[in-house]
């Protein structure tokens, strides 16, 4: 996921009833080829209004692909309106989020092509480079799972923590080896991490808090990228049902998302911190099967 927008509950829930209302009761002709004009291609996403989506829609339309770009404004919609029936793809999430759906939902929602990883990243108030974190330094890390799982990731990857051999992908502080470790991590709510700077030696903040801490990315210490091991859950993908995985139109799209045009607008969305990601098909299907039976 590229970034987290919540709504209230019932603006999200007045959302789903209008946006499956308009996928199911759209007009659209189910016998006419998929990517006409009388069948578009349904595109769940969340935020409609970043400024790839138009660019790739008018792309698409020149190579003769009719899409039907669908907003959601809780990331807890497009997956089961995809496995409903109610869109043909979507694009949204990272592969960790859409392992949890499926061992959740018993469902085997597929990715088709990578999109990018939005990297996670370690700042610091007080020292200017890794190296200068002392031994026995402390770093806040986000609390919510997800995150911090990933914050670990980068701590070892930044040579400041070792984990547990057994830690799996979704690893929790219980799983630091302390011995062989150079710092101690603090779990805080995620949107702490900013303020914990001025008490910390460091902290791994997430993107959506940058902005408004005034934190500039190039002076992060440290971030993970698309080519990381410990980043390949958290790739974000284009997802189909199954069935679809082989689809030729679907997997065109995916390489009109890949455009220049499109590229330059999604790294506009993210503040120029997307870090690209090109994985195929077959070994994004790969991490998802290991991600997974991680969580079975």
């Amino acid at each position: 996921m590229t970034y987290l927008r919540r709504g209230g509950a019932i603006a999200a829930s007045a959302a789903l009833a209008l946006t499956l209302a308009a996928c199911g009761g759209s007009g659209a002709d189910e016998s006419a080829e998929k990517g006409s004009e009388e069948n578009p291609v349904r595109i769940g996403v969340v935020g409609a209004t970043d400024p790839q989506w138009p660019i790739f829609e008018d792309l698409a339309e020149e190579e003769g692909i009719a899409v039907d770009i669908v907003d959601f404004t809780e990331y807890t919609q497009p997956n089961p309106a995809l496995a409903d029936g109610d869109l043909d793809l979507n694009q949204f999430q990272h592969i960790l989020y859409l392992a949890q759906y499926n061992e959740a939902d018993g469902q085997d929602l597929t990715p088709i092509g990578a999109t990018a990883v939005y990297p996670l990243a370690l700042y610091s108030l007080k020292h200017d480079a890794v190296e200068d974190i002392p031994d026995g330094g402390e770093v806040a890390i986000p609390n919510d799972v997800t995150n911090q799982a990933r914050a670990l990731f980068v701590l070892e990857e930044a040579g400041l923590i070792t984990l547990a051999d057994d830690a799996g992908v979704v690893p929790d502080p219980t799983d630091v080896v302390e011995a062989e470790s150079k710092v101690k991590v603090t779990p805080v709510d995620a949107n702490q991490t900013v303020v914990s700077l001025d008490s910390v030696d460091a902290s791994i903040v997430n993107n959506d808090f940058i902005d408004d801490a005034g934190l500039n990315p190039e002076d992060a210490l440290f971030a993970d990228s698309a080519e990381s091991e410990g980043a390949r859950p958290y790739i974000n993908v284009w997802v189909a049902r199954a069935e679809d995985a082989d689809n030729e139109t679907f997997q065109q799209l995916v390489e009109i998302h890949k455009s220049p045009e499109v590229t330059e607008a999604l790294q506009e969305s993210a503040g120029g911190t997307a870090s690209l990601a090109d994985q195929g098909p077959a070994e994004l299907q790969d991490i998802l099967a290991e991600v997974q039976a991680s969580l079975s």
